[in-house]
């Protein structure tokens, strides 16, 4: 397989990754509480992951 194919499923699987986490513990190293506040990307795959039946509350 090429190159670009191994950096575009490491690249889907960092977005699946980021988005299965939980609210704001993936950014929260980086940004502190903003992070919580400003969780968009969880709040936008919440369906999502009921969906697959991750568990989030």
């Amino acid at each position: 397989m090429p190159l670009w194919s191994w950096l575009t499923v490491a690249l889907l699987l960092l977005v699946l990754f980021a988005s299965l986490s939980a609210s704001g513990a993936l950014l929260a190293p980086l940004v502190g509480e903003a992070a919580g506040a400003t969780d968009y990307l969880h709040e936008l795959a919440h369906d999502g992951r009921h969906l697959l039946a991750v568990p989030c509350h």
